[in-house]
């Protein structure tokens, strides 16, 4: 009975290594800026944030480790307020894989200038969903379920709704905090208005556009690069119904940020009429980076 017991605990040793949390996120805590601070301090925030990130339980789903969310975080802390208590920004990175390729399409890409948190060395870093502990938890946890939200949405219609949802809740939470980037009065652009955006139903085609860009577009193009190249031009029509709804929307910007170079490289090889369309929605919706779309007619001219 012993060795039998012995082997069931080996097996499922050896099944749990397999399995692993949702993420794995890269953290980097840059303080350069702050003269005479304690740099060890930084050095042991980052590796708490990557504990926090990477071994914390999202989801209620299983995930292998060839699973994993890729995303990184740069934070950058430039103000020391107090002994424990700092100013700076956090920029926020995911990545998808793309099916049958090795290329990592990116989903996302902001950067959050209202990073103000208070953070003691060696203390746990937990969250809790229902209550408001800490700002440096609480903007993590956010941002965490933003990734998986939009990960989750970039493989099924509105797939990402659940953790959308988790993220509105703390920003519910956190209403009565005296710090910025949570509530609506502030910004036209922060965490309030971002999460406002993606789940008001008014402007659900930019989810719509995610889903077709993604499943349908390029996890199509290693072998059905026409079809795939088509459906992607085709999500672009949703963006620009999300636009003419209301040209300033925060979610505009987090697409283009994350999306405008891979979008030269999707279409400087199509065919003209296709180019064409689509030069005219992304002249029309991100005319702040017309110059970057020339190049789609400048390679097209060369090819």
């Amino acid at each position: 009975m012993k060795k039998i017991s012995f082997i069931f605990l080996f097996v499922l040793l050896i099944v749990a290594s397999s399995l692993a949390q949702e993420l794995r996120c890269n953290i980097s805590v840059s303080a350069q800026q702050i003269k005479g601070a304690n740099q060890n301090a930084f050095r042991t925030m980052q590796a708490d944030l990557y504990e926090f990130m990477n071994n914390t339980k999202w989801t209620d789903h299983v995930y292998s480790m060839d699973e994993r969310i890729e995303c990184s975080i740069y934070i950058r802390l430039t103000e020391q307020v107090s002994s424990n208590e700092f100013k700076g920004s956090i920029q926020v990175q995911l990545r998808r894989p793309i099916f049958n390729s090795d290329y990592e399409s990116p989903l996302l890409n902001i950067k959050d200038n209202n990073f103000h948190v208070e953070y003691v060395e060696f203390q746990n870093m937990e969250f809790n969903e229902t209550s408001n502990r800490d700002n440096l938890t609480n903007i993590m946890a956010y941002y965490a379920y933003i990734i998986l939200g939009m990960d989750y949405d970039s493989y099924s219609p509105n797939g990402g709704t659940e953790y959308f949802q988790k993220a509105q809740q703390i920003v519910n939470n956190v209403q009565n905090v005296r710090y910025s980037g949570w509530k609506a009065y502030e910004s036209e652009r922060n965490r309030y208005w971002l999460i406002e955006n993606l789940l008001n139903k008014s402007y659900s085609s930019f989810r719509d556009c995610t889903y077709q860009y993604h499943r349908q577009g390029l996890d199509r193009m290693s072998n059905q690069i026409e079809e795939g190249r088509a459906q992607i031009a085709e999500s672009l029509k949703s963006i620009q119904k999300v636009f003419r709804s209301r040209p300033s929307l925060y979610i505009l910007q987090i697409f283009f940020d994350a999306k405008s170079d891979e979008l030269v490289n999707v279409f400087s090889k199509s065919y003209p009429d296709e180019r064409n369309r689509v030069l005219a929605i992304l002249n029309e919706v991100d005319p702040s980076n017309g110059s970057k779309y020339e190049k789609i007619k400048e390679a097209a001219e060369e090819f």
